[in-house]
């Protein structure tokens, strides 16, 4: 079919939104679909405590933000299809949050002028542990320590394979794929993934997406959040770890050595035969932080390392053994002291505003190029920092849209942070920086395309753009979704033209429909 033909196919099946959004229709239907206390326009006294209270990056939370005609803190299913149906109804977009930790804040505020409602979903937040099953099922809204929180005090030797931080919504986590410290044993987060509940762009839900619908089951696990509908809860495969697993931390100067240990380490990423052992690596200022997670006891981690990496200088003194969810409360909270009831803690800070881009590093960048890396950028800047992730395993680059997988060697997050309180030197400052080493890496990082992790969110790569018929285009979502999906792009740009034809789910990087 012609893109025309199919355009004035969507046009009978009337699909498209009203040409103007009607606010005060739309938030008269939810005031008649549901209770009033769960619905905060803008002239609720507690519109800005709401808007604020998942937020990790205040810096979208100016003067000159654009702002929600007001917040849906959904708190059953119901309240979700009845916020799109209102939605649809009156020309009204959902931006949807569940842990509120997006990079560029599009779960929460828009970019240019738009009238458009956030569907918080953190009062979905049940997390039902099936031990006999090895599986759980997890509300939307829930954050990873929850998760593991539950998991761990249901059954000790139970886990999930998701990433550090506490405080980060499932639903967004997994919606881009989900990498973390146990990825190369047991796969990213959405590799574990055994069904879901979403409601389409109809409102409707769908019970089982794994057996209703295999393309969209397939793109919801690690395909971008906010395109295809909202998924509501995930079944998850749980995985059987030891019952004492062992962490170690350790940190070198530059002057000790950190250049050559990062050269090091980045060799022994694509061994096969060490999946318990996962080295994660933080280089700030002159400094390496080396964090080591290995599902067995220090016994069996200090052989490895006396085999393989034997620089490190690792001794019993180092370990600390422990259950995977205490590893997970220190490593997470950044204390071997801290109680596994600090991963409950849902509260934010507002007073950094932060900057983040990634890279994918397919080959070692070498002794000499992390010297380089230190003296000519690091050094220069305390407040930057860059986080190394190993991947590896034999995951197809297409089990799921999570394509980093074959001959990558590591993810990099560059993260630079400014008070809120800085001048406006300050942040030119931060962000100058940050534009100079991630220029500068490009000679080290993948290339045609240079890839990037959906789950770190970067509008500085592109962003979609409108065509006349009101859809995103596929051509301007071409420009950062290949970098973000590579060759499941176009697969998964098909899935949202099937499933959300008149594109209804997006922001400045959801998935554009592809009209076939």
């Amino acid at each position: 079919m012609s893109r025309m033909l199919a355009i004035l196919s969507l046009l009978c099946c009337n699909v498209f939104l009203p040409s103007l959004a009607d606010s005060d229709d739309f938030l008269q239907c939810l005031s008649e679909t549901m209770p009033s206390e769960l619905v905060y326009p803008q002239s609720s006294t507690a519109f800005m405590s709401v808007l604020e209270s998942s937020v990790q990056n205040p810096r979208y939370l100016t003067n000159t933000t654009v702002r929600p005609l007001c917040i849906v803190t959904a708190s059953a299913v119901p309240h979700v299809q009845a916020a799109v149906r209102c939605g649809r109804a009156h020309g009204v977009r959902l931006r949807v949050r569940s842990g509120g930790h997006d990079y560029e804040g599009l779960s929460y505020r828009s970019v240019r002028p738009e009238e458009f409602a956030v569907l918080d979903l953190s009062r979905l937040r049940t997390v039902d542990v099936r031990p006999g099953e090895a599986a759980v099922w997890v509300d939307a809204g829930a954050t990873l320590g929850e998760l593991y929180y539950a998991i761990g005090t249901a059954d000790p030797r139970l886990a999930f394979p998701s990433g550090a931080c506490p405080t980060i919504g499932i639903s967004g986590y997994l919606s881009g794929g989900g990498i973390g410290m146990m990825m190369r044993k047991y796969g990213i987060g959405a590799d574990n993934v055994i069904d879901a509940w979403i409601v389409n762009a109809d409102g409707n839900v769908i019970h089982s997406v794994a057996s209703a619908d295999q393309d969209l089951f397939w793109a919801i696990r690690g395909g971008g959040g906010e395109s295809f509908g909202v998924v509501v809860a995930w079944r998850l495969r749980l995985s059987m770890v030891e019952a004492m697993v062992t962490v170690v931390n350790v940190q070198r100067t530059l002057d000790q050595g950190a250049a050559a240990l990062v050269a090091k380490w980045e060799t022994l990423i694509l061994r096969p035969f060490l999946p318990d052992l996962t080295i994660r690596v933080i280089v700030q200022d002159r400094h390496a932080f080396i964090q080591t997670l290995f599902l067995g006891r220090c016994s069996c981690l200090l052989r490895t390392i006396r085999a393989f990496f034997p620089e490190l200088g690792v001794t019993e003194s180092d370990c600390r053994e422990m259950t995977w969810l205490r590893a997970m409360a220190f490593i997470g909270l950044s204390s071997a002291d801290a109680p596994v009831e600090g991963l409950l803690n849902r509260t934010n800070d507002l007073s950094t505003y932060v900057k983040n881009k990634s890279d994918y590093v397919r080959r070692a960048i070498g002794r000499a190029g992390w010297e380089s890396i230190f003296q000519q950028h690091l050094s220069r800047f305390g407040a930057g920092l860059m986080i190394l992730e190993p991947h590896g395993g034999a995951v197809p680059d297409y089990a799921t849209p999570y394509p980093h997988r074959q001959g990558v060697l590591y993810n990099i997050q560059y993260r630079v942070s400014w008070g809120v309180e800085a001048n406006g030197t300050a942040a030119a400052a931060a962000t100058g920086w940050l534009g100079e080493l991630y220029g500068y890496m490009e000679q080290f990082v993948t290339s045609n395309p240079r890839e990037a992790f959906a789950n770190y969110w970067d509008l500085e790569i592109g962003e979609n753009v409108i065509g006349v018929d009101g859809v995103t285009t596929y051509e301007s979502g071409r420009v950062w979704g290949e970098k973000y999906f590579m060759g499941n792009f176009r697969r998964l740009a098909a899935v949202k033209g099937r499933v959300d034809s008149g594109d209804y789910f997006r922001n400045e990087q959801s998935i554009p429909p592809l009209l076939q």
